[in-house]
């Protein structure tokens, strides 16, 4: 006799909402993404896994390695291939010593290219050295759809990534407070170890004095990629991260998809040891609660009525123990799913 689930059971059409979405909130990148940096929960996409030309948003995760592989505070010799490099430059030179840090900045605030570079020599000796753990970074962070050819982003029509990789990768760095510090600096003076004054450094982000709460992350800009930008902003407790790839205008799209994240939406907790259900035991009246393991947070439409539903999972004899996976919870709003939590037993079948 199979155990039963109490619940109601509600029949739902599931709509996606990035199709209606994308002309009302005015986003026409050719992909975006709007992300939960606090779950990871996707809240509204277009061709979120098309790869594209990434530019220096590419420099995100170049950042990431050489925080997470080198030591901040040591100083290293510029090459003459890291000076060479053109495009967007801190303007290295040939046998300066600089550290790891002001190449940080200089990389990710300035976005130079030649910053980039020296990074992913100190990492890994080489470049291509460097790129074979970059790539295999990208994969450990969940960006499975990204190859990188080079640490700062410039053209190679292989280089490429897409917008849910960005944010993954962009949701990774802001838990690291080196990087989230960097990101969200608007302007800053490095030594110039062969003059007698500073570089100054002033953030490509735009968005960080356009928009209220904005903290990161990072630019790109090319022919082939057009013009990208990976945003970050804060209001209360809740984060957002907004990725426009090929966009007509990077600064208002990314602002527009953060507004309609901050107002349209909102994050929900179900806290641990919530009740969803019971068990009814084989040949017997008695009940077992089912139970959320853990706190649990998710996103949802402010507009949307919510509506449970529970799934079991496989087959189950009558002795049960607490803690047992029994199910899922599944939570829809107008727009689809937006939550499958599991649910335990609250107790053993002998108790």
């Amino acid at each position: 006799m199979k155990i039963l689930i109490i619940f109601q059971i509600i029949i739902l059409v599931l709509t996606c909402p990035n199709l209606v979405f994308a002309q009302d909130i005015g986003v026409h990148a050719k992909a975006y993404i709007l992300m939960e940096a606090k779950t990871g929960q996707v809240i509204i996409s277009k061709n979120q896994d098309v790869p594209l030309p990434p530019a220096s948003t590419t420099k995100i995760l170049t950042a990431i390695m050489a925080i997470e592989r080198g030591e901040v505070d040591k100083e290293i010799v510029v090459s003459n291939e890291a000076a060479s490099v053109g495009e967007a430059s801190i303007h290295l030179e040939p046998g300066e010593k600089i550290s790891v840090l002001n190449l940080l900045k200089g990389a990710l605030i300035k976005s130079g290219n030649d910053a980039s570079f020296a990074l992913a020599e100190y990492v890994g000796g080489t470049e291509d050295i460097f790129l074979l753990l970059m790539n295999r970074k990208a994969k450990l962070v969940g960006a499975l759809n990204s190859t990188f050819y080079n640490a700062n982003g410039l053209p190679h029509k292989g280089h490429l990534s897409t917008a849910k990789d960005l944010a993954l990768m962009a949701r990774y760095g802001l838990n690291n407070r080196l990087f989230k510090s960097i990101v969200a600096t608007k302007e800053e003076r490095i030594p110039w170890s062969n003059y007698g004054w500073d570089r100054n450094l002033v953030n490509t982000n735009k968005l960080l004095w356009k928009y209220t709460g904005a903290d990161g992350v990072k630019t790109g800009t090319t022919k082939e990629a057009g013009s990208c930008l990976v945003a970050s902003a804060t209001k209360g407790d809740r984060q957002l991260i907004a990725v426009v790839l090929k966009s007509g205008d990077r600064f208002g799209e990314a602002a527009r998809l953060l507004d309609y994240g901050f107002n349209k939406t909102s994050l929900r907790r179900i806290p641990k040891g919530s009740e969803y259900g019971a068990l009814l035991l084989p040949g017997s009246d008695k009940r077992i609660p089912l139970v959320v393991p853990d706190d649990y947070e998710f996103t949802t439409l402010n507009s949307s009525k919510l509506k449970y539903r529970i799934v079991t999972v496989g087959k189950r004899k009558n002795l049960v123990q607490q803690g047992d996976y029994i199910g899922v919870l599944v939570v829809e709003d107008s727009s689809g799913i937006v939550a499958r939590i599991p649910l335990v037993a609250s107790k053993s079948s002998k108790s």
